[in-house]
């Protein structure tokens, strides 16, 4: 039997859904920096791991929640606003200033806590819904491993936006289909659990569709190998 790394770091990862008009729902797509130690170059949906940070802001939120998946909202939607600018589980009028200062303030290293609570804000993880969870078994090419959930969010209506330039160097916009066959044509690069996640999030003609299907299925851990 193949078991998972037991020593994983845990991570959280959100896949932006916007709907088009007549067509199939749009994600949010962030390219790796080739300098990153983990899926350098690659297309993935903006996330990263979850920091004792995370747990500090998690254990003031909904109760009703584990605190580890408590943690992983609270990254997600950090790693989030860190990697594209995007504000998840804020109020609704939230200043676009407002935001692009704590994104500013989380790159210069200040704590997510603290600029929660200078805002006066509490955040609203339930804006995410859980849809995946990836952990990989350990073998000899992988250097790290990532126990990682990845959730559904409507991106926010107002918000642009943005790579970082840092972590990743260009985010774009596009259907799961079309993401695959760009990168099937040698246009881009994805790694397992993204494409399968893609795969899946195909079979959608809109956010509601999709987010409905997460909410129906049980987050099971898929534990992936080689062989």
């Amino acid at each position: 039997m193949i078991e998972p790394s037991p020593d994983a770091r845990q991570a959280a990862t959100v896949v932006l859904l916007r709907d088009r008009p007549a067509a199939q729902p749009e994600l949010l797509m962030v390219q790796r920096a080739h300098s990153m130690a983990f899926a350098a170059g690659a297309l993935v949906f903006p996330g990263g791991a979850v920091d004792p940070a995370d747990v500090a802001v998690a254990r003031h939120l909904d109760p009703g929640l584990a605190l580890d998946e408590r943690a992983a909202r609270v990254a997600a939607i950090r790693e989030t606003l860190e990697e594209s600018g995007v504000g998840l589980g804020l109020p609704q009028g939230f200043p676009a200033t407002a935001l692009a200062a704590m994104r500013a303030a989380l790159h210069e290293g200040a704590p997510f806590a603290d600029l929660l609570a200078a805002h006066g804000l509490t955040l609203d993880i339930g804006c995410l819904t859980p849809f995946a969870r990836w952990h990989p078994a350990l073998v000899d090419h992988i250097r790290r491993v990532f126990d990682t959930r990845f959730y559904l969010a409507r991106a926010p209506h107002g918000q642009d936006a943005t790579a970082d330039a840092t972590e990743n160097i260009r985010l774009f916009w596009g259907d799961a289909a079309a993401i695959i066959a760009a990168c099937d044509a040698g246009e881009g690069r994805i790694i397992y659990p993204t494409r399968r996640n893609l795969e899946r999030l195909a079979q959608f003609a809109d956010c509601a569709a999709a987010i409905a299907h997460a909410m129906a299925i049980p987050v099971e851990k898929v534990t992936p190998w080689l062989e």
